[in-house]
């Protein structure tokens, strides 16, 4: 801490003494997961815990003569501070860019809890060592995707940033261009949309993939003998982070649903699995499997058995024997009225097609992922959202706010936010029509620290 600290001092100072009006606040991060699980440890309220190690962090700053301004100090738990972070909440709110939605969330059994994946450790978690799951409950989200284009436009006017770290922001944005392709479910009445980079390979479609989590995947496997193993195939994929299952070391692994779609183009029934390698939250959820031109499904293919079919013809392969999945440039083979198209050329036709046909469109999808900001726990700030009966979603009038946290609430996690026992809190009117409404229990930890900044 000493040297942390004591750099930006100097740097202070040195600026003082060329008389320029130098502004050194200190500010505390106060609110969220490691705080709470903290005070859970000792058996001490959040609030107590959490003012109590400012007291003596403060402390030992003043005696080491650190030259703070002690009169703009700040701390994202007090409701002077998270009164603004509500404000902005709801600025996002009526801008259209905070929304609910469900989604997976890290999930120990053992504390009953949400858990962020800094704080999941080799699969378990940081505090009771437990095996780490996913649970889905329906949680706030940022529209941070809508920014997407914007930031990747931004990335070329950074002057003097290092081109492999330029490289790495574009990565994480990961923009992909594409088709957005609508397999019929057989007897389903359903759709199953899948992403590909590759519409020029559609005809050597011979299965799909969904991820285990697609909301799809129960009705699928419904009744079927299937079942069974596939519930226990899920339950199993609970327990393995993204990085496992996308890991190109990872072995493919998968389970037959029982299911069928059927090839928008060809009529053809095409057998639905599920597998680790497919996330529920990148592109729809869903894949359709190519295995002569893609590596990670010619190894599915092979492992279970499954068509390999041919459809872009390189010079001087071997197309009957096939070692590996061929994934160069060509021209198309065994593709209806393509065939004889280079494969670059046949990518936006046969997406136009689609369109044409109303069977798919031309789509952009991005590996950023809209920002979740909801925690089931007690220690951050409310979520300023009621909930009416007739009016639906309601956000808290401005002049309202803050919306407090209250005290007196127990905070040992039960699997639910802790304020959802607190009818005090719980309990209010709709701000629209009066009648009695229910508070939001989530709460948001620190991520408006970063938003308050930036505004």
């Amino acid at each position: 801490m000493l040297r942390n600290y004591s750099i930006g001092d100097v740097f202070a100072r040195f600026m003082r003494l060329k008389g320029y009006n130098v502004l050194h606040p200190m500010g505390w991060d106060a609110f969220g997961l490691p705080a709470e699980n903290a005070a859970i440890k000792h058996g001490i309220h959040p609030s107590d815990w959490t003012w109590s190690n400012i007291e003596n962090m403060k402390r030992q700053l003043i005696e080491l003569g650190i030259s703070y301004d002690w009169d703009r100090e700040v701390a994202t738990c007090h409701p002077d501070y998270y009164k603004w972070t509500q404000w902005m909440f709801l600025q996002f709110y009526k801008a259209g860019l905070a929304y609910r939605k469900r989604s997976y969330v890290n999930w120990c059994p053992s504390c009953e809890t949400v858990l962020a994946n800094e704080q999941v450790v080799n699969g378990r978690c940081e505090r009771c060592k437990s095996l780490v799951g996913k649970k889905d409950l329906e949680q706030w989200f940022f529209r941070i995707t809508n920014y997407a284009e914007r930031l990747l436009r931004d990335i070329e006017k950074l002057d003097g940033w290092p081109e492999k770290v330029k490289i790495m922001q574009k990565n994480w944005i990961g923009r992909s261009e594409g088709a957005e392709i609508e397999f019929e479910i057989e007897g389903l009445g359903k759709k199953i949309k899948v992403f590909t980079t590759r519409p020029d390979t559609l005809f050597g479609v011979t299965y799909l993939v969904l991820a285990p989590e697609h909301p799809l995947t129960k009705e699928i496997i419904a009744g079927k003998p299937q079942e069974k193993e596939c519930l226990e195939f899920i339950e199993k994929m609970q327990y393995l982070n993204e990085i496992e299952r996308t890991s190109t070391e990872t072995e493919k692994e998968g389970r037959f649903t029982g299911g069928y779609a059927i090839h928008p183009l060809t009529g053809e029934r095409v057998p639905i699995y599920i597998a680790n390698y497919v996330l529920v939250d990148y592109g729809t959820g869903a894949v359709m499997g190519v295995p002569a031109h893609d590596q990670r499904d010619f190894e599915f293919a092979k492992k279970y058995n499954l068509p390999i079919k041919v459809v872009i013809k390189g010079e001087g392969v071997d197309i009957e024997n096939l070692q590996s999945a061929y994934e160069d440039e060509g021209v198309l083979i065994n593709s209806g009225i393509f065939d004889g198209l280079k494969n670059t050329d046949a990518m936006k036709k046969i997406t136009q097609y689609l369109e044409q046909k109303g069977f798919g469109r031309a789509c952009v999808t991005y590996k950023l992922r809209d920002w979740l900001i909801s925690r089931q726990r007690y220690w951050g700030a409310p979520i300023p959202i009621v909930y009416c009966d007739e009016c639906g979603i309601v956000p808290v009038p401005e002049e309202d706010l803050p919306v407090l946290l209250p005290y007196n609430v127990e905070f040992k996690p039960t699997g639910q936010s802790p304020l959802s026992y607190c009818e005090e809190f719980v309990n209010t009117t709709c701000p629209k029509c009066g009648r009695p409404a229910k508070r939001e229990t989530d709460t948001n930890g620190h991520v408006y620290m970063f938003l308050v900044v930036l505004f």
